[in-house]
């Protein structure tokens, strides 16, 4: 890799772990470029050469998690429900600070609804609907149930300042999903 692409990786890097240290402080709404750029030690040209403004930046930042759990996910799609989310609480205690940023009261109110999407997304393509079709159940209707308490168990687990370990929350919701999708 060139000494270009290391000052722009370098550059990416420290301002996106500003946006986050900032958005544990204060609202999102509250940051300005020139707060991030300050705490990134970077100049708001420097900013402006990677995004196109602060939602472009969090944009990104969620996007990139997004696609990280994704590819968690893949391999995870042979497993079981309790074999298969032991990697998201393990990624998400591991991304502590980005994750309790982003759901704390303080975080972008956005990220919630994307982070949604994602689980409905997730579930839908990860776990056999066909019991819950075959009582009566629309898959839409299960998703639509299963992916908000999925979120919040997580919200909890953050805002509780993860009371369990990642290993145990993963037992214990792959139960519950197990339970009540077979």
């Amino acid at each position: 890799m060139s000494k270009v692409d290391r000052r722009i990786l370098k550059s990416q890097e420290a301002i996106k772990k500003a946006v986050i240290e900032l958005m544990s402080e204060k609202k999102f709404d509250t940051i300005t470029v020139q707060d991030i750029s300050d705490r990134a030690n970077l100049s708001r040209k420097t900013f402006y050469l990677h995004y196109l403004d602060k939602f472009d930046l969090l944009d990104k930042l969620i996007e990139e998690h997004i696609d990280e759990l994704r590819e968690i996910c893949e391999p995870a799609s042979d497993m079981n429900a309790v074999e298969g989310n032991i990697s998201w609480f393990e990624y998400f205690e591991r991304n502590y600070v980005f994750f309790s940023a982003m759901l704390a009261s303080k975080g972008a109110p956005f990220f919630r609804s994307r982070f949604l999407k994602f689980v409905v997304e997730d579930i839908k393509n990860s776990w056999d609907m066909m019991e819950g079709k075959k009582s009566g159940i629309n898959e839409d209707v299960i998703l639509q149930f299963f992916a908000p308490a999925y979120v919040g168990i997580v919200e909890w687990w953050f805002t509780n300042g993860m009371p369990y370990p990642p290993q145990v929350m993963n037992k214990q919701v792959g139960i519950l999903l197990e339970k009540n999708l077979s």
